[in-house]
């Protein structure tokens, strides 16, 4: 704790009894942290009593539900193994992960159970995005753009742009809907949001973009570099990762190719719980992914054979994830070879 900060920072300044509790009339240490609430912002009403709307709205966010995570797989899971779900694993192992208030404006969120500590001796700060979604994201998402997972920076990062550019405080903080999954958002980031190539001066930007609109994601040409893709998750024991690359139909919009990810839930993922997931062909092991590895220019975009004709990155039979779903078939696509 940095002392200089008690007459400096407003939320210092009322004391700390008033977030944290504890007894504030005695010198004694054990009797002063008596009744203590280690993590106050756990229970949004602490924080509530003066940002009322913003605590309103998180309740129901996904980065506080963690929604996402259960609506992602309980696909997989029949009624009963749905009832045991919610109970002996997402309460216990999901929701663990769940951010509160403090966990972005105050401390840093806990990674793999250790505690990172404070952001700058306890001060409140609005955001700091090197420590805060880096914390959460830093698995995957975050060195993949900054360029230390495999390929180069992406280019929003190259020209300056964090997190925060993209992703606005209504989707940090909510709209005040309960969603279920973050598909359902209607206000996350699209890359059309900015870019119209369709307006392009360059006629062979208009065309390339024109002849793919519909057919192929944005990520599908300019994702650059490779990604990180877990494999054979279990309950309590984690996944193993690799960098990678794939292309295939995109599960969620069957008439697109897009940016695949692998998903790491195999058949005896939550064996441990009870659950066999008796409907586990009902949702394929890879998943259309927004790649945080832009590039204008890629070798898709430079010569159409790389996709036509080597079919480069194209998810095969042959490659598919073992005795994994029969769904990942259907994402299996074959270029059309170019009428030259």
């Amino acid at each position: 704790m940095d002392a200089g900060l008690l007459g400096k920072d407003l939320h210092l300044g009322r004391g700390c009894t008033v977030c944290h509790k504890g007894n504030s009339d005695t010198q004694d240490k054990d009797q002063a942290h008596t009744g203590m609430v280690r993590r106050p912002s756990d229970d949004l009403e602490t924080c509530g009593k003066c940002h009322g709307k913003i605590s309103a709205t998180y309740g129901k966010s996904l980065h506080y539900t963690t929604l996402g995570q259960r609506h992602g797989v309980i696909a997989r899971f029949s009624q009963e193994e749905t009832a045991i779900f919610d109970k002996k694993v997402f309460e216990q192992s999901c929701r663990s992960c769940h951010a509160s208030c403090g966990d972005c404006h105050v401390k840093s969120p806990p990674v793999s159970g250790i505690g990172l500590g404070l952001i700058a001796g306890h001060k409140f700060v609005k955001k700091n995005e090197g420590k805060t979604c880096a914390f959460c994201h830093g698995g995957r998402v975050y060195p993949e753009y900054i360029g230390e997972y495999g390929g180069a920076t992406d280019v929003h990062y190259q020209k300056g742009m964090m997190c925060l550019d993209c992703h606005k405080v209504s989707e940090m903080h909510g709209d005040g809907q309960r969603y279920m999954s973050k598909q359902d958002v209607k206000q996350r980031p699209r890359c059309d949001g900015c870019h119209d190539p369709l307006k392009s001066d360059k006629v062979r930007t208009q065309v390339a973009h024109t002849l793919h609109k519909g057919k192929a994601s944005c990520y599908a040409c300019h994702a650059a570099g490779e990604y990180r893709d877990c494999s054979s998750c279990h309950l309590g024991t984690g996944a193993t990762s690799k960098p990678a690359f794939t292309l295939g139909r995109n599960p969620r919009n069957p008439t697109e190719v897009a940016t695949l990810r692998l998903i790491p839930t195999v058949r005896d993922t939550f064996a441990k719980a009870g659950i066999k997931m008796e409907n586990y062909d009902a949702l394929p092991n890879y998943w259309n992914t927004p790649a945080h590895t832009i590039r204008k220019r890629t070798d898709r975009t430079r010569n159409c054979d790389t996709c036509h004709a080597d079919r480069k990155y194209f998810l095969t039979k042959e490659m598919l994830v073992k005795d994994g779903s029969t769904a990942n078939d259907d994402l299996i696509v074959v270029p059309r070879t170019l009428n030259r």
